[in-house]
């Protein structure tokens, strides 16, 4: 197989709020021998905010990262479902409007940028069980899971709408989706199946309505550990943000303990791959994760 090669665009998140997401990124990727370009100059996606109020501007944006993607000729990878969101409907939109499009291209003249569509965006869960397999990322496990029952928590924006992320999530079932468990059961740990894994965590509303963010995040998490979970493992740090750093609200609003180590996917992969806690910045959680190994 020749090796694989990405410009990886981090989004805002995995540089500040959550770096073990970044720093854990780069661990698996240099294991897995996956050549990661960072895509240094990019900016925000506009988190699906920026999008309520100024449509063009959004585009703008999304489009100038993936220029530079376009750049290098090499397909983007993302770490962050609502980046990932962002940036597919913005390449959707300009892929299939042509005056969209020359309009777009018009302010990104100003930085001496062009979209051209030539770039693939997909999310970087896709990139490992689709494009490298997890029959060969098994190969790979020095450290299996074993005992470990964990809860693949697939959030929303990675897998919805289907018609949108189908292109780039080999197909992926938005009711009933598998690549994370399957990759679970790859790396020698037991996939927990409950209903709830391909549900909303709530971070959208979280300043809105805090109490429906922790009824959201809540009842995924109760459902988890009810069906026997010891661990979730997401590939949003959005979801993880909302549900390691907001355990005590949660469990104050579900009126029972809600606690549960909460890993970003490439953690719970470098973890199977023999890296140490501290490679995989394990320490930065809210909610303790560090005897997790």
């Amino acid at each position: 197989m020749a090796k694989l090669k990405y410009a990886l665009y981090t989004g805002c998140t995995a540089r500040e709020s959550t770096p073990e997401l970044l720093k854990s990124t780069l661990a698996i990727a240099k294991a897995l021998d996956i050549e990661l370009v960072l895509l240094d100059e990019a900016s925000c996606c506009g988190a699906s905010h920026l999008q309520d109020f100024d449509d063009q501007l959004s585009l703008v944006l999304n489009a100038r990262n993936i220029c530079y993607a376009e750049k290098l000729g090499l397909t983007m990878v993302t770490i962050c479902n609502t980046c990932q969101i962002n940036t597919a409907m913005t390449k959707e939109r300009l892929d299939h409007d042509p005056k969209l499009k020359a309009q777009i291209n018009e302010k990104l003249k100003e930085v001496g940028l062009e979209y051209k569509g030539t770039s693939e965006v997909k999310h970087f869960l896709y990139a490992l069980v689709d494009d490298l397999g997890v029959e060969e990322i098994a190969k790979k496990v020095t450290k299996p899971l074993t005992d470990l029952q964990i809860a693949a928590f697939y959030g929303c924006h990675n897998i919805r709408p289907s018609e949108l992320q189908s292109k780039s999530n080999g197909g992926e079932n938005p009711y009933n989706p598998t690549s994370i468990d399957r990759l679970i059961q790859a790396l020698g740990g037991k996939n927990v199946e409950y209903e709830s894994k391909n549900k909303c965590c709530g971070f959208h509303v979280e300043l809105q309505a805090p109490k429906t963010a922790n009824r959201l995040s809540g009842t995924a998490m109760l459902d988890a550990i009810d069906n026997g979970a010891q661990m979730m493992v997401t590939p949003c740090p959005l979801c993880h943000l909302r549900m390691d750093t907001q355990q005590s609200h949660i469990s104050h609003e579900m009126g029972r303990p809600v606690e549960m180590p909460i890993l970003h996917l490439p953690q719970m992969v470098g973890l199977a791959l023999g890296l140490s806690a501290a490679e995989l910045g394990l320490n930065h959680h809210v909610t303790d994760a560090t005897a997790v190994k």
